[in-house]
């Protein structure tokens, strides 16, 4: 996407999101009740807003998938005008979703793809709207979500990945210096950069405490005047090429104008015939090392994240230091069949599973060879068969939509993603060259193509 943010207007856009749900947090007390029952206040008291009121029984729209295209996409639209409702059946933040883990790294390091400008691009927006949500929510009493580690990407040598991630960031003008292993002992002599020779070094990427995130847009949600239904889903009565309303459990339903599914490792359970063969979703596995007692060296600030060959992670973040973060291939990509079923998918690391991140860990970081390991996590992801994500219309239906194909970076990208989404929905959003790039169907694969 341009520079000059089209459609991605991300201080209007903090600014809206955050201000209104600021008042409601800080100076409106009577504001929920006021949105549930409909009460008007009168129009001489000023210390209290405009409730929202509904013009309609039903929600103009309705996502389904409260994970971080979803909550993104939900919050967007509902600042945008429209009456939306989130339903998710485990709720925001759960610890099955993908969105649902401690952290996630949002970083530009991307090199040696077909998409690799343009996720720089956004990556870079995101990290400063990341910035923006933590700076105006702490008005709100929001938890901090987002940490400027930097990042260093560590190989032995200077590979063709390397350059055309220098060359990426040299054309968005991302923050990085190129430096050699002396500097990085100098700098974080608790990383072992034996057979390292050269980093490029990130300055303004960070992680991001992800449960907390998802929950807190949730939050902003509710207070911007959307509904968050906790039930599972399903596609109900269709009119040609309407989809005229929801399935929900046990026998509910809810219709809507549009619909937008945002089901990440769902999606091929829940479209078996469409989105089997495009969506695979391996598991990732992330184990976190307790850091020494009164030793601080494996703690942000005094600790970039790393990149090195098959392995990311980050220092422990405060103040509840959850642990040095290791992240390791899993099963379903290079390391054994994944479970492929969400709901029913084992989330633990078994006993076998951890050698491989207290090997690195001995290796790399020896300062913690010996530290127990405080918690263990295994998620879904979900890898679209373009490797890019898709928003786009199901085939079938011209008012559902499809947001997905994250391919293990999506999260990262949440805030500018669903603001993109949410003006697709919309029809503000119309640069052709994006919309191709995001098709779920390219155009070699339809009939006659």
């Amino acid at each position: 996407m341009a520079e000059d943010g089209r459609g991605l207007n991300r201080r209007g856009f903090m600014k809206t999101a955050v201000a209104g749900a600021g008042a409601v947090l800080v100076g409106g007390g009577t504001q929920g009740t006021e949105a549930t029952t409909g009460e008007t206040a009168p129009a001489s008291d000023p210390g209290r807003r405009a409730p929202w009121v509904r013009t309609r029984q039903t929600p103009d729209i309705a996502v389904v998938g409260a994970g971080a295209f979803g909550a993104w996409t939900a919050l967007n639209l509902q600042q945008s005008g429209a009456q939306v409702t989130l339903i998710d059946q485990y709720g925001p933040g759960n610890s099955r979703a993908t969105s649902g883990g401690e952290t996630r790294g949002v970083r530009a390091g991307y090199g040696g793809r077909r998409t690799s400008l343009q996720w720089v691009r956004w990556a870079r927006q995101a990290i400063e709207m990341w910035r923006a949500w933590d700076e105006r929510g702490q008005d709100m009493l929001l938890p901090r979500v987002f940490f400027t580690t930097s990042d260093l990407i560590m190989r032995d040598e200077w590979t063709d990945f390397m350059e055309d991630v220098r060359n990426n960031w040299d054309e968005v003008g991302v923050r990085y210096e190129v430096i050699d292993a002396d500097e990085i002992r100098r700098r974080w002599p608790v990383i072992d950069v034996t057979d390292i020779t050269v980093a490029l070094w990130e300055q303004d990427a960070g992680v991001v405490r992800a449960r907390r995130a998802i929950e807190s847009v949730a939050q902003v949600f509710r207070h911007e005047g959307g509904e968050v239904k906790i039930a599972r889903a399903a596609m109900g009565p269709v009119n040609g090429r309407q989809l005229g309303a929801l399935q929900l459990d046990p026998d509910e339903a809810l219709s809507a104008g549009t619909y937008v599914f945002a089901l990440g490792p769902w999606f091929p359970k829940a479209f078996p015939e469409l989105m089997g063969e495009r969506v695979r979703i391996p598991i990732g596995h992330v184990a976190y090392f307790r850091t020494p007692p009164g030793d601080n060296s494996f703690s942000f600030p005094n600790l970039p994240s790393y990149n090195f060959p098959g392995v990311t992670g980050w220092p422990a973040l405060g103040p509840d230091n959850r642990g040095f973060r290791v992240r390791t291939g899993g099963r379903g990509r290079g390391g054994g069949e994944a479970d492929t079923d969400p709901d029913t998918s084992r989330r633990w690391l078994q006993p076998e599973e951890l050698e491989r991140p207290r090997a690195f860990v001995a290796q790399r970081f020896p300062g913690l060879a010996e530290a127990p390991i405080s918690e263990t996590r295994s998620c879904h992801y979900e890898i679209s068969a373009t490797g890019n994500f898709f928003f786009d219309h199901h085939p079938d239906f011209d008012n559902v939509w499809f947001a997905g194909g994250g391919s293990a970076e999506g999260f990262k990208f949440g805030p500018v993603i669903g603001q993109y989404m949410a003006g697709r929905v919309l029809g503000t959003e119309t640069d052709p060259e994006l919309i191709e790039a995001f098709r779920l169907i390219p155009e070699e694969e339809e009939p006659g193509g």
